[in-house]
């Protein structure tokens, strides 16, 4: 598939796709005319590469793990690193629950103290 049909399926930039070829993340073969041709699960690979990125990895990590990705096997350094990750994103998790929590009570106090049209606390609620 070509570069526009892949940012276009997947959700990303040409400029992205660029890049992720730059970084090693991604590949592609190119046509006679030198037009960038990726494989069919390109969009998979890419939709994982943003998971990981959005997840904190640096394009560093990921092209050092990428290759458990493609095979199911890794070695002992691999799979340390992908433990030391796959943890250090559920800390991450943790403290994002904590903060959904904190927030949510803050709604909660706004709400209790009557919302109002203007954004303003204490007066007439929204929708009176």
């Amino acid at each position: 598939m070509r570069i526009g049909e892949l940012a276009r399926r997947s959700g990303v930039s040409v400029r992205a796709l660029r890049y992720y070829e730059e970084q090693s993340l991604l590949d592609a073969d190119r046509t006679p005319g030198g037009q960038r041709d990726y494989p069919d699960g390109a969009v998979d690979r890419v939709q994982l590469i943003q998971q990981l990125y959005a997840a904190g990895l640096s394009s560093r990590t990921i092209v050092e793990l990428l290759p458990c990705v493609s095979t199911g096997t890794a070695t002992q350094s691999m799979f340390d690193r992908l433990m030391t990750e796959r943890d250090r994103i559920g800390v991450r998790m943790d403290e994002l629950a904590q903060a959904k929590v904190k927030l949510d009570r803050v709604i909660e106090q706004v709400l209790a103290a009557g919302l109002t049209r203007d954004g303003v606390t204490g007066s007439a609620p929204v929708g009176s």
